[in-house]
């Protein structure tokens, strides 16, 4: 893990610690990674660092310089800093690990299509870490199934489920959020939502309901993500009391709950989602994460209740420098997503997470959304090995620029028969009538009187099958593979690199959350040392973590 000897600043130590029978000095990198237990810190008078649990400690502060250090066995040696203990668990909040029942301030946010699957969501609710099924993208029969195995294979385990905002299919929205709600689903991610809907508003005042001694509580409790102060804003305050009091009037609350919407924000938790992949607006966390801890404490003075918010970072987060670094930041918990893609459990394919242990930092791009194609929203996704990216801005470049199919020039149609669809537009439409036809039949009468529209949606059918093919591995169609994906993915690759996580049949969410976090707390404890004047000589990148902490799981490098 590095050498023996760390530089040191002569500042002044803060005691002397004195050998008993019982006591011994361990060298310090064996200190740094025993994260369970807290350190005194010693410096013999050749320099050497070393580290100690027990003693006889006098705090003293008082000028030592090395060379006066006592060296014998019997007598005292200058106590340069404190290792105060760091476990995993201790990382972000406390109030988080209570509320979700969980073992650490690690979440797993929801991959649309099911890539966050029921075995995924699974595995880490056995491990104590709250995930959440990824349920966009799937018809709420679907995402109905996947809740009812869930509660039968992890009953009493924390887990949750995805409602993802459909601006261009609100049934699907609608019928999902009364699902959750009917089947009692302790938590849900609100994701992607540009503003407040009725579906996700009546979910969180449905989910409100009171303990045993009177006092309301959120029953189900609602983790939302936003990228943009204004947003945050609105999951950070009541629900619109418009919707209340429309609620209120159809009976679908009672006047106990409207009462209740008005003194709770419409989430518990927030994420702040940074540069992410899948939905971003590719914010920085070191802005996004403060700010958002400020704006609740701003909204609180008016509604007590907010103070209570859990703030939460996701984007970028990859390695156990990048987490340490978010718990730094402030945050409650930190949300992992592009690294889970990756994990043998996942909904992906095994072509696609082969692709994603290949990438690099800067393997990604931005494309064109496609539930949200009309607005021209975009989502960070996989560059490398796909053609997807520039096709899809291919795409959306001709919906701005023409009213209907029948605009496009000619040859410039033909080449998107032939490239991108494989087949004829007309082809391509009938298919796309059919899916509509089951899942939003509104949007096929608005394209019979809106050529525009019309083209929108034979537009999406290429974004929204490119996902398909890539959980499928559909190897003809590799080069039109939509793989959400963030710079995470290819730090997450050089950090594993040499270890046995950098196999991709070997990248089990179990093991990659354990050693993430546990990463997390060695690094808390290098900076701490750090502040306090001992720089420790550590090899720069984070292999050794891995190796170090392979050996915990039984593995070997």
């Amino acid at each position: 893990m590095g050498n023996q000897r760390a530089a040191t600043d002569p500042r002044s130590s803060i005691g002397t610690w004195y050998p008993t029978t019982d006591s011994n000095r361990v060298p310090l990198f064996e200190a740094i990674e025993d994260v369970a237990n807290s350190w005194v810190i010693l410096r013999d008078s050749s320099g050497e660092l070393s580290a100690s649990r027990c003693g006889n400690i006098e705090f003293s502060p008082v000028e030592v310089p090395p060379s006066a250090a006592r060296s014998t066995d019997n007598e005292g040696f200058p106590i340069i800093c404190w290792l105060p203990q760091c476990r995993p668990s201790s990382l972000g909040s406390r109030e988080f690990l209570h509320d979700h029942g969980v073992r650490n301030c690690y979440v797993a946010g929801s991959m649309a299509n099911g890539i966050a699957s029921v075995e995924f969501v699974s595995a880490l609710a056995r491990e104590g870490c709250l995930s959440f099924y990824g349920s966009a993208g799937q018809s709420p029969a679907v995402v109905s199934a996947a809740v009812q195995r869930l509660k039968e294979t992890v009953p009493g385990r924390p887990w949750g489920c995805n409602l993802i905002h459909s601006p261009a299919e609100p049934t699907s929205e609608d019928e999902i959020s009364r699902m959750l709600v009917r089947e009692q689903v302790a938590c849900v991610e609100a994701s992607a939502y540009l503003d407040v809907t009725a579906p996700l508003v009546r979910l969180r005042i449905q989910g409100l309901s009171q303990d045993g001694s009177g006092r309301p509580f959120a029953r189900i409790r609602v983790m939302a993500k936003a990228s943009r102060l204004e947003v945050a804003r609105r999951f950070l305050s009541a629900p619109p009391e418009a919707l209340v009091t429309q609620f209120l009037n159809s009976g679908e609350i009672t006047p106990q709950q409207a009462q209740w919407a008005r003194m709770f924000p419409l989430c518990d938790d927030l994420t702040a989602e940074a540069d992410s992949g899948g939905h971003t607006d590719n914010r920085p966390m070191a802005t996004l994460v403060p700010a958002f801890g400020r704006l609740r404490d701003e909204i609180a003075r008016e509604l007590p209740a907010t103070s209570n918010v859990k703030i939460g970072a996701a984007g970028g987060l990859g390695t156990p420098d990048s987490i340490a670094s978010a718990f730094a930041l402030g945050a409650d918990y930190v949300l992992i997503g592009s690294v889970h893609q990756g994990c043998i459990e996942s909904g992906s394919s095994d072509p696609v997470r082969q692709m994603l242990a290949e990438v690099g930092p800067a393997d990604v791009i931005m494309a064109p959304a496609s539930d949200m194609f009309e607005l021209g929203v975009h989502l960070q996704v996989l560059r490398r090995g796909t053609l997807f990216g520039p096709r899809a801005k291919r795409l959306l470049e001709l919906y701005r620029n023409h009213n209907s199919i029948d605009e496009i020039p000619v040859s410039e149609k033909k080449r998107l028969e032939k490239d991108i669809f494989r087949m004829s537009l007309d082809d391509v439409w009938q298919l796309t009538q059919q899916f509509f036809i089951e899942r939003e039949p509104a949007q096929i009468e608005k394209a019979v009187d809106d050529p525009h529209h019309q083209m929108a949606l034979i537009f999406r059918w290429y974004l929204g099958k490119s996902s398909d093919w890539a959980n499928s591995g559909d190897p003809d169609r590799q080069l039109d593979y939509q793989v959400w994906c963030g710079p995470a993915m290819g730090a997450f690759n050089e950090w594993t690199k040499g270890t046995w996580l950098a196999d991709p049949a070997a990248r089990c969410v179990g093991d990659i959350s354990r050693a993430l976090m546990h990463g997390a707390a060695l690094s808390t404890r290098r900076e701490s040392l750090r502040r306090q004047g001992v720089s420790v000589a550590l090899d720069p990148s984070p292999r050794r973590i891995a190796a170090t902490y392979s050996t915990l799981l039984g593995t070997t490098t």
